[in-house]
């Protein structure tokens, strides 16, 4: 396949979309290995190419890191693809797990000008094979600039965490993470199956971090053994970035049955080194029904496929058009054979003393709200019966309150018990900066990472003035 020629504007119309080579349903189920594969330098060329390089790009704007898309579009369809690779790595922190983890077809992808037209350009592919290039070609920047003199405390290993080291260590800073885990990378380790994103692509990074000079001290729980008062005292700087949320119950009868478990424990039974207090999830030859149709849903439908689950079932109270999960994710539940109950809620778990089955009442679409999303309304006289062993909610997370307590009560808090910040991403405590769930609640990858970026060019700044003045 050779590239079109990179002056049309036709090339769109000419070359269909191309999706990443992926293996069999048959073989990916055996495993937890990564889905997904990449283009080779061929397909990511004329991929590029179907990109007509809009004067006011829409799907910059559909970016939360407003990704300069066209600009190294562009730069890969002409083949300069270590050029195309820096763009990104300039824009984008941790761009190898963004890719992995961004939800493409409901962002930039789903605001592209050809969807509705054509396919959409397949921006995600594309930038994922920029990113394995770089690393493959050995230009992944671990460059570490001179010590500009300040230290910097980050409290989170995960995604926020992650992000904010690598930008400050960017600007030479000294910079420590502290995590009370015993691995590195918050939720991309205790939360993300490995079929999302491996283990080893998150270890490759914290990797390059470690090169440019960041130390990682894990074991070290904020409150307890990790006083902010003695972070202030060791530390020019403090960014709190660690993962605060709580999984939102399910809140009806025989919600306390044994066999109901909340997805990210679910999750983590199998993928954590960390002893749990959970009795066994034994899958094998039993009936699993999730609840919820979000990419986390879709996780667990998958990971218990994986555990030899014998039926895996999605129940969803609306329609598979208003799914919130990316499509590839539902694609490929799909194709590993989950089976989905749409326009169904539950109402009651069945059983005396462990899960025997779900009862669930059919739905019916409503008025649509204020943001066009349409409401639901059981339908009297509907219920109906499904045998299950084992019910894992998955509906999403609720912000868990910062623990106010010795010297973290300083910090002002707002009506959930989020941390206050100003524009400048300060707490009331000058020096201690906040980013993430423990400010703005539980949010998307994209914008955790955003967010963490942005405090960090605050800390600089934060610093920097701090230099001039002394």
């Amino acid at each position: 396949m050779s590239a079109p020629d990179q002056n049309s504007k036709y090339a769109w119309r000419e070359l269909a979309q191309k999706s990443p080579p992926h293996r069999s349903a048959k073989e990916r189920v055996s495993d937890f290995l990564e889905v997904h594969g990449i283009y080779d330098e061929e397909t990511a060329r004329a991929q590029a190419s179907r990109c007509i390089q809009c004067p006011n790009p829409t799907c910059v704007q559909g970016c939360p890191l407003c990704n300069p898309i066209p600009e190294w579009m562009q730069l890969t369809a002409e083949g300069r693809f270590l050029e195309a690779a820096g763009v990104v790595g300039s824009v984008t922190n941790l761009a190898e797990i963004c890719t992995r983890c961004c939800p493409s077809d409901r962002l930039c992808e789903h605001q592209c000008i050809l969807d509705g037209v054509s396919e959409p350009v397949a921006i995600n592919a594309v930038e994922q094979f920029l990113i394995e290039y770089a690393f493959a070609h050995g230009q992944v920047n671990l460059a570490t600039p001179p010590p500009n003199g300040f230290k910097v405390a980050v409290v989170g290993s995960g995604p926020g965490g992650l992000a904010a080291a690598e930008e400050l260590a960017g600007e030479g800073y000294a910079v420590t993470i502290f995590d009370s885990g015993v691995l590195p990378g918050g939720l991309l380790v205790d939360g993300t199956p490995t079929f999302r994103v491996e283990r080893s692509v998150v270890q490759r990074r914290i990797d390059v971090l470690k090169k440019r000079g960041v130390v990682f001290q894990l074991g070290r729980k904020l409150g307890t053994d990790l006083m902010l008062g003695d972070l202030r005292s060791a530390f020019d700087a403090v960014l709190l970035g660690f993962d605060s949320r709580k999984s939102h119950p399910l809140q009806i009868a025989g919600a306390e049955l044994k066999g109901v478990v909340q997805a990210l424990p679910f999750l983590l039974q199998k993928t954590t080194p960390v002893s749990l207090d959970l009795p066994a999830i034994d899958l094998a030859g039993k009936r699993v029904v999730v609840i919820g149709a979000g990419d986390t849903a879709m996780d667990c439908l998958r990971a218990a496929i994986r555990w030899g689950a014998k039926e895996a079932t999605c129940v969803y109270r609306r329609e598979e058009a208003e799914m919130p999960c990316g499509r590839h994710s539902y694609k490929d539940a799909v194709e590993e054979g989950a089976r989905f109950v749409f326009r169904s809620q539950p109402v009651a778990i069945l059983g005396a003393g462990s899960v025997a089955g779900i009862r669930l009442v059919r739905t019916e679409s409503g008025e649509a709200d204020a943001s066009g999303r349409k409401s639901f309304k059981p339908i009297p006289g509907s219920d109906y019966e499904i045998e299950a062993d084992w019910i894992v909610p998955a509906l999403g997370f609720d912000p868990l309150p910062c623990p106010h307590n010795d010297d973290l009560s300083a910090l002002a808090t707002n009506e959930w018990g989020g941390i206050v910040v100003d524009d400048r991403m300060m707490t009331t405590v000058a020096g201690v900066f906040a980013a993430g769930d423990i400010v703005n609640g539980p949010a998307m990858l994209l914008h955790t990472v955003r967010d963490a970026r942005k405090t960090a060019q605050c800390i600089h700044a934060f610093l920097s003035a701090k230099k001039t003045v002394a």
